[in-house]
């Protein structure tokens, strides 16, 4: 799959998580939005699981610790066919698993997230466990700014390079803001690259909307015995001109007129990118 191909998915996968979000009532949409492009890449051309491998001891494992934007989850994995795509209209119903956080019910995921802070030392553990066993999967997590305010993060990143876990891969969606407003204003948590370098960690700093830069980024191996940290800049509300770097669209659900508005801006945004291909 080429990098327009990617593109012109991640379209496609914007607004059917607005319309789910929409519909469900609820849901991260911000973060849902500027960690899509990440998810795409993974799945698509990353980790070595598919939904005939969902339970292979050897497949690579993906723990999505910023658990509040399962929306986006949901529609990567639906689109890679884990589950069908009409599961996805019951997300936030009266009695559907698919529920506002990751769910080890929902097929393809790896386990309950949601607790923030809790996703890298559960991948420590799953690190560890492979080079114990001599297995060669490879574990995921992604994780949020400020999720990063969580000493447990911390502890896990310092354990991972003493056991030189270099089969560990941590993805920051690095937007800048949380709930409350921007990282830097709330708990300033800058130099990142620079703390996870003092950790013992390869630090790799990307473009997150750039398919080329994560695809190298994620599939180049570390040196031996260093995990990998992804600095990934993104924007939060990626895609739609009034949630672009707004905080109050952490979590908020889009009104009719604002889907409509954020459908056509995404459609015109495809449309173009077709038209310059051609």
């Amino acid at each position: 799959m080429t990098d327009r191909d990617l593109a012109l998915k991640s379209f496609a996968l914007r607004r059917r998580m607005l319309r789910l979000i929409h519909e469900a009532g609820a849901g991260h949409t911000g973060g849902g939005l500027s960690c899509l492009d990440l998810l795409n890449v993974l799945y698509y051309r990353v980790l070595n699981v598919s939904p005939q491998t969902v339970d292979a001891p050897n497949r690579d494992r993906y723990v999505q610790s910023k658990g509040h934007c399962v929306e986006a989850l949901y529609t990567v994995l639906a689109d890679r066919g884990y589950f069908p795509d009409a599961d996805l209209d019951t997300v936030c119903h009266y009695q559907s698993p698919y529920v506002g956080h990751p769910t080890r019910k929902i097929r393809g995921v790896e386990m309950n997230t949601g607790a923030l802070g809790h996703g890298l030392p559960i991948c420590l553990g799953m690190a560890l466990a492979a080079k114990l066993d001599a297995a060669s999967f490879r574990v995921f997590t992604l994780l949020g700014d400020g999720e990063l305010a969580e000493g447990s993060n911390w502890e896990a990143a310092m354990a991972a390079s003493h056991h030189q876990l270099d089969n560990l891969v941590a993805i920051l969606d690095h937007n800048t803001l949380q709930i409350t407003g921007h990282t830097r204003e709330v708990m300033a948590n800058e130099p990142l690259d620079e703390k996870w370098r003092a950790f013992g960690w390869e630090v790799r700093s990307v473009d997150g909307h750039d398919y080329a830069q994560l695809t190298a980024a994620l599939t180049t191996p570390p040196p031996k015995g260093k995990p990998l940290f992804i600095l990934a800049h993104t924007v939060k509300g990626k895609g739609v001109s009034f949630m672009e770097n707004v905080a109050k669209w952490h979590h908020g659900v889009p009104s009719e007129a604002e889907l409509a508005q954020a459908i056509t801006e995404l459609t015109a945004a495809e449309a173009k990118l077709k038209e310059a291909a051609s």
